[in-house]
């Protein structure tokens, strides 16, 4: 059984297409599919950032954060030969 599918369509620059056809042909697949993994990929990065924003949002509710001032002096005694630890 056949999943059901749904045709995208889009303009792109012809340089993007031209790379999507070079691809194609060295992977020995079809446009579409190479269209169709790096939707795929593009669409699970942008989920797995959303992810993470809500994860800190979270945190920053939950106060769950570090001081800015100890963030900056840890930043800048990475320079001294006694760097600070990492703030916490």
């Amino acid at each position: 059984m056949t999943a059901a599918t749904k045709v995208l369509t889009a303009r792109v620059p012809l340089t993007l297409a031209d790379k999507v056809d070079q691809m194609a042909s060295r992977l020995e697949r079809s446009r579409g599919w190479i269209m169709k993994q790096a939707l795929s990929a593009w669409i699970a990065q942008e989920e797995e950032r959303d992810r993470m924003i809500q994860e800190a949002l979270a945190d920053v509710d939950a106060g769950r954060v570090i001081d800015h001032q100890a963030v900056q002096a840890w930043a800048e005694s990475l320079d001294s030969d006694l760097p600070q630890p990492v703030p916490r």
